[in-house]
């Protein structure tokens, strides 16, 4: 298990292509309230838990017959370190997913912006101290066609109802 606040894309390529029969690697996601630099930002709970262990998310691409590409978020897989057991959090009850549809490996640009989970928009709505209209986010959890750009790479970042997020990473050939 390595632990960390933050994972980039070459570490979780690395996590994702070392496993073997006799080894295998997860990334921990250490909750942001316990970085030396949060201290005070966040509310503390007694039940906060300071690793929240998630995989990749579940995504399928499929490629059209007009050179486009589309994306189906299907869910997170979620590692219970006490158990061993791997389950999938369903993807309408993820908070965000963006797709950056050229990633650089570098920088994440989002180009595709959704929020499956519908029952989060009322709480969006009141932390802005605002009403949410109908329609102004999109619950999809299959993305808008698109066309490859030049790395041939794309990105597909999730983030948990607790705000922890992380990130997979597809090469896709044309």
């Amino acid at each position: 298990v390595i632990a960390g606040f933050s994972f980039d894309a070459a570490a979780q390529e690395i996590a994702k292509n070392s496993d073997s029969e006799k080894l295998r690697v997860h990334l921990a996601h250490i909750r942001p309230d316990i970085s030396p630099g949060m201290h005070g930002l966040l509310k503390e709970t007694a039940d906060s838990q300071l690793f929240t262990v998630f995989g990749q998310p579940d995504i399928a691409v499929s490629s059209e017959t007009d050179g486009h590409f589309i994306v189906s978020m299907n869910g997170v897989c979620v590692y219970n370190p006490l158990t061993g057991e791997i389950s999938e959090a369903p993807s309408n009850k993820v908070a965000a997913w963006f797709l950056d549809a050229d990633y650089d490996g570098r920088c994440f640009c989002i180009s595709q912006a959704f929020f499956p989970d519908k029952k989060a928009w009322g709480k969006i709505a009141k932390a802005l101290g605002s009403d949410v209209a109908d329609g102004a986010f999109n619950p999809s959890t299959q993305s808008w066609p698109f066309k490859l750009g030049k790395h041939k790479r794309i990105a597909v970042k999730v983030i948990d109802p607790r705000g922890n997020e992380v990130m997979a990473i597809e090469t896709l050939n044309t």
